[in-house]
């Protein structure tokens, strides 16, 4: 069978919900995609798009409409996804300068009090979050664990772990409001800064 015969007959067997022929895609597509991956982003991150990228492809096999090539669908989507990880990464370490700054004048003397007092809040707010909103948010900010590697090992999936963290953040944010607008710059940032809180 011709490779694009068996990407058809493949793609067709996924949308009758068939999990033999998604796990034949991944075991075909995985490898290449986490090698194009790497040509924009760390191995770390390709390995996780490309994880995503397969992991779309299942949840979304009833309203598939693939009209190249599965291999091609697929690389773009990856590219796609890389382009997104270099733009956000790009923000981060904008906001990662924006936070250096903003510590040196917190950490001014007229600021020292409340400086203390946020690091207590932050504590009780992060404790205060569900278990496993919090759990996620613990090994991902403060062990530096990736969301592939935390799906793992808690066996849910990536989006399910991103739906956490996403959500413990805006928790935090909710408590702690009435510290902006120290807040924009200290969530999430002052808490890999400032381990020892916890």
């Amino acid at each position: 069978m011709r490779i694009l015969d068996q990407d058809i007959y493949l793609l067709g067997r996924l949308q009758q919900n068939d999990l033999t022929a998604f796990e034949c895609i991944f075991r075909k597509y995985y490898p290449i995609l986490c090698t194009y991956g790497t040509r924009f982003v760390p191995i770390e991150d390709a390995e996780e798009i490309a994880g995503d990228t397969l992991l779309w492809l299942w949840e979304h096999r009833q309203a598939l409409n693939i009209q190249s090539s599965l291999g091609g669908y697929l690389l773009k989507s990856v590219y796609h996804k890389a382009i997104n990880q270099i733009k956000e990464n790009e923000i981060k370490n904008a906001a990662d300068i924006k936070f250096f700054e903003a510590t040196q004048q917190l950490m001014e003397e007229e600021n020292f009090y409340r400086f203390q007092e946020l690091s207590q809040r932050l504590k009780e707010a992060i404790n205060a979050l569900p278990p496993s909103y919090r759990e996620a948010f613990i090994m991902h900010r403060f062990q530096g664990k990736s969301y592939k590697d935390i799906a793992d090992i808690l066996n849910v999936s990536p989006k399910t772990i991103d739906y956490r963290i996403q959500q413990a953040l805006k928790l935090l944010r909710k408590d702690l409001q009435e510290y902006l607008p120290f807040l924009c710059i200290v969530i999430p940032h002052f808490l890999t800064q400032y381990k020892h809180i916890l």
